[in-house]
């Protein structure tokens, strides 16, 4: 039977263990390279954040939520628990507030001083051990102005099958770039099509069999909840949940659940399929 003690300490070692991964530079040059909003985050962003709010994102890395967040918003902080992430921040958006803070211990804002709290690129699930994490979204709870919202997404813990990244749009716009005349362009695609998804597929399932060897063995998987290494950047000691879990935990808080959309948005999303999934939370008056 596992001790738990020993499973918190270790867990707290893991978690020291992440924030040396994320202060290494070549993963902050990684994380400062990014900007793309996901169609996702996108449509979340602009139907859960009213503009002119002010803006709190969490666990804010290179800064790839930061200039669409900050043009959306009167106020904008950003907060990341390693230094090297905040200080490539400043670089790039030197008229902007970052802070170096861990998202479990958001003590230095006042109540209500937040109208929408971010917490993108799964990064809640680096919040561990569980008493951390819930310390996080108490405190979230609490510096959220009534009505201000909590947008986050996070691990799915049963996402065994490899979507197939196969698309024919894609083909038919890499086939426009090469030829002009529309009849030589769906001869292009006629003819690579067929290798194109037969490629595909066997990436999904190839993808398929490697997720499943890893994840069925996994308490993780059967349970629908708990921290597994994730072999991303090395090594990274990630928490999973499933929507159930993850609403009833947030909702513990004093948050109530808006709504939940899987990554693959805008795509019909499956327990089985979808990578992880966003939620939108509220802070309603009454709490």
């Amino acid at each position: 039977m596992t001790d738990p003690v020993a499973e918190q300490n270790r867990l707290r070692s893991e978690g020291t263990n992440n924030r040396q991964i994320y202060g290494a530079a070549p993963i902050v040059a990684h994380y400062a390279s990014l900007n793309d909003i996901t169609p996702c985050e996108r449509f979340l962003f602009e139907s859960s954040i009213p503009a002119g709010a002010r803006v709190l994102d969490l666990g804010v890395g290179g800064g790839r939520t930061t200039a669409y967040l900050a043009k959306r918003g009167s106020a904008y902080v950003g907060i990341d628990y390693a230094p090297e992430m905040v200080g490539a921040c400043r670089r790039r958006f030197p008229e902007l507030q970052f802070l170096v803070a861990d998202a479990a211990d958001l003590s230095m804002f006042g109540n209500a001083s937040f109208d929408a709290v971010v917490f993108a690129f799964n990064g809640i699930d680096y919040v561990l051990p569980d008493s951390a994490r819930r310390g996080c979204l108490e405190h979230v709870q609490r510096i959220l102005a009534p009505e201000g919202v909590l947008i986050f997404s996070s691990h799915n813990p049963r996402a065994v099958v490899a979507r197939c990244g196969w698309s024919m749009e894609r083909l038919r716009q890499k086939a426009s770039g090469f030829v002009k005349s529309k009849k030589a362009q769906r001869g292009i695609v006629a003819i690579l099509a067929p290798a194109r998804w037969t490629a595909a597929m066997a990436q999904s399932i190839w993808g398929t069999v490697i997720r499943l060897v890893q994840y069925l063995p996994s308490r993780v998987f059967w349970k629908g909840e708990g921290e597994r290494l994730d072999p991303v950047h090395g090594g990274l000691m990630t928490h999973y949940a499933t929507p159930e879990r993850m609403i009833r935990e947030v909702a513990n808080a004093g948050l109530s659940l808006r709504r939940v959309l899987g990554s693959d948005y805008p795509k019909r999303s499956h327990r089985y399929t979808t990578d992880w999934y966003y939620y939108v939370f509220v802070k309603s008056h009454e709490k």
